[in-house]
């Protein structure tokens, strides 16, 4: 067989199908339509992200801006920032410039007549049955008072006292072993008053009897002292009860002597310190 101009398909044959060829600018078009199509998707989704935060943001800053009565937000959650104390705002402790009063002192207390108030009789100065001092008791046997102070008093100490204005004069007698020492307490205005007439002091202050104790050192020479703290001059004598004179090398007449003024001493001062410690709780 033998094939004529044209090939196997020649004329009168089948028509071989047609192959056409594709539209590039169409196909360019609808891909670059595609993409504006994508991309304005992507936009379009971009904007509503951004304005869901938007809104969610808007959300957060209109709720945080009404306030309940604790200062946070309207659901009772945290304060806002603007409520939290800042540095500069925290206060820094303050002190007075005005120092507190001193402590009431017990000696100026018992100084002066116009502090001095608390009630004074041989009760209140002398309340125990004995003066003790160390391992010394000496028993209380008698106690007296007087406003007349020249009356409880022997040879020229009545005068001391009146001069320099003593108020009162209250005694009391102690005993021990054989031994009894009197003392008198004479009280001033002040404190410069009872300086003077201990400083003046001659004696002597009278022995008390009483209270089992016998008349002493009327007749007889006997251990006396003197001594003052505050506004108050104290004043002793000593000696035996037997009527024994007192030599200058004895000293158990000596020793009685002052430790019934220590006690004295003490006495006086025990009430300058109840005193002080009033006023400090009245001041609390």
């Amino acid at each position: 067989m033998s094939f004529g101009q044209g090939g196997p398909y020649g004329p009168g044959g089948s028509q071989p199908p047609q192959q056409s060829t594709p539209d590039w600018a169409a196909l360019a078009d609808q891909s670059a339509a595609r993409d504006r199509r994508r991309k304005l998707f992507l936009i379009g989704g971009g904007v509503l992200a951004t304005a869901a935060v938007a809104a969610i943001v808007a959300t957060a800053v209109a709720s945080s801006g009404h306030k309940g009565k604790g200062g946070g937000d309207a659901a009772g959650g945290l304060p806002s920032p603007q409520d939290l104390p800042s540095e500069s705002a925290t206060a820094e402790p303050s002190f007075s410039d005005v120092a507190p009063p001193a402590p009431p002192k017990p000696l100026d207390i018992i100084s002066s007549a116009r502090r001095d108030k608390a009630p004074l009789s041989p009760a209140t100065l002398f309340p125990e049955k004995s003066a003790t001092k160390d391992d010394r008791s000496y028993a209380k046997a008698s106690t007296a008072a007087t406003t007349s102070c020249a009356t409880a008093t022997q040879g020229q100490l009545g005068s001391v006292l009146v001069n320099n204005g003593c108020r009162e004069l209250l005694r009391a007698t102690f005993s021990r072993d054989g031994v009894a020492v009197t003392v008198g307490v004479a009280v001033f205005d002040g404190k410069a008053a009872a300086e003077r007439a201990k400083d003046q002091y001659k004696p002597n202050v009278a022995s008390l009897a009483g209270g089992g104790v016998p008349v002493f050192c009327r007749r007889t020479a006997c251990q006396t002292s003197a001594n003052a703290i505050g506004r108050y001059a104290y004043f002793t004598i000593s000696g035996y009860t037997s009527g024994k004179a007192v030599t200058a090398s004895d000293t158990v007449t000596l020793q009685a002597g002052r430790d019934v003024a220590d006690y004295t001493f003490n006495r006086i001062l025990a009430r300058g310190n109840a005193q002080a410690s009033a006023e400090a709780a009245a001041t609390d």
